[in-house]
């Protein structure tokens, strides 16, 4: 008896850790209140025509529990600037259906659904464009939603790499090879071994893909078998030091397949008193710079990066 209340407490004990490390991952902004619809400044003119510079719309895809105006802040109206068609989404809010992601999060529902709502949202750009392709940058679970786009949900035709419907993708600290969420995933699996049901949970909760970014997921495994990437899509994934949600930050590089390319850039690179976290990669001037020439080299060759 005495064994089976300690293992009790310590069950309990655990799962009320895991659940005060969910609520501290979530941004203020997202509790209590649904992501707002507004597009961040610069993006969403459904009226832009791309120019002979930059033919190419770029699609914004945000991360976990982070909308669109607040994630792109900075790096929309900077593309803007550069003549860019520049087009915003908020995914990934609660669906009904599935009884998950009940605090209604964006970013919260299954990485499945997540990137079939990109692929409508990417054939809508094209269709208001008149683009052939678009590029995509995506932040943190983004970087992953866009690749199960590529992969799975028609953002690429390995029969005809030349219809691809995206010709770059810039991954953003993309939890590309998991992350332990600061820890978070040991304490839910000892808390599982216990018998707290923290997947279920969790899915309930804040939604599935939480779960589906931890190291060693089920999600992970399948998009990442037989490679990181798809054939005539140019990668891009930059990096910082300073990342504490992607653990440790090497797992958000890129390993190039056949047929395509990849530039693993850290935004240290060159500049070691860059101080970046996670959330800051967004919007830091150095990680817009970064962005900027990742799209478009000739931009990094005309301006200096900044350096802090």
């Amino acid at each position: 008896m005495l064994r089976s209340s300690s293992s009790r407490l310590l069950s309990g004990g655990l799962l009320a850790a895991l659940l005060l490390g969910l609520i501290a991952l979530i941004p203020p902004a997202a509790h209590g209140a649904p992501a707002p619809n507004e597009a961040p400044a610069g993006a969403n003119d459904w009226s832009c025509r791309p120019g002979e510079a930059h033919p190419r719309p770029v699609v914004l895809v945000h991360g976990t529990w982070a909308d669109m105006a607040t994630t792109w802040k900075s790096l929309s109206p900077a593309l803007k600037e550069q003549g860019y068609c520049v087009f915003a989404l908020n995914y990934g809010t609660s669906d009904p259906q599935t009884g998950q992601n009940l605090l209604d999060l964006v970013g919260g529902n299954s990485i499945e659904r997540s990137a079939a709502t990109l692929a409508e949202f990417v054939s809508k750009v094209k269709s208001a464009t008149g683009a052939g392709q678009v590029d995509i940058v995506g932040h943190s679970q983004g970087a992953l939603v866009s690749r199960q786009y590529l992969k799975f949900n028609g953002g690429t035709n390995t029969a005809n790499p030349a219809r691809n419907q995206v010709n770059t993708l810039v991954s953003l600290a993309g939890t590309n090879h998991g992350t332990t969420f600061n820890f978070n995933q040991e304490i839910g699996a000892i808390a599982q071994l216990l018998g707290v049901p923290v997947v279920k949970l969790a899915a309930t909760t804040v939604g599935p893909s939480y779960v589906q970014q931890m190291v060693g997921s089920h999600f992970l495994t399948k998009l990442n078998a037989g490679g990181d990437t798809m054939p005539s899509v140019d990668y891009v994934a930059i990096g910082t030091k300073n990342d504490l949600m992607v653990t440790p930050p090497e797992r958000t590089f890129l390993k190039a397949g056949p047929g395509a390319t990849v530039q693993n850039v850290w935004v240290q690179d060159g500049c070691s008193a860059a101080v970046v976290d996670h959330g800051a990669v967004t919007s830091s001037p150095r990680s817009v710079w970064l962005t900027l020439n990742a799209l478009d080299p000739a931009y990094g060759a005309a301006h200096e990066a900044p350096c802090p």
